[in-house]
């Protein structure tokens, strides 16, 4: 998958500090998440339908 022209945003969980994490929803179904740090590093891809259920799911 291309992620050159990915649209990335810091994640509303991240807090308020300089170490956060990115995501990218505008990708057909999937989403991307890296890490701000890295933003030439690696990038996790999951779907959609798992990521909602992720950002949604009660702290443990």
């Amino acid at each position: 998958m291309e992620l050159t022209e990915v649209r990335w945003r810091k994640s509303s969980r991240s807090g308020s500090n300089d170490q956060c994490v990115e995501v990218a929803t505008d990708l057909g179904g999937v989403v991307g998440v890296r890490d701000s740090k890295d933003p030439d590093g690696p990038v996790l891809v999951v779907d959609a339908y798992s990521w909602r259920l992720f950002v949604v799911a009660p702290p443990r």
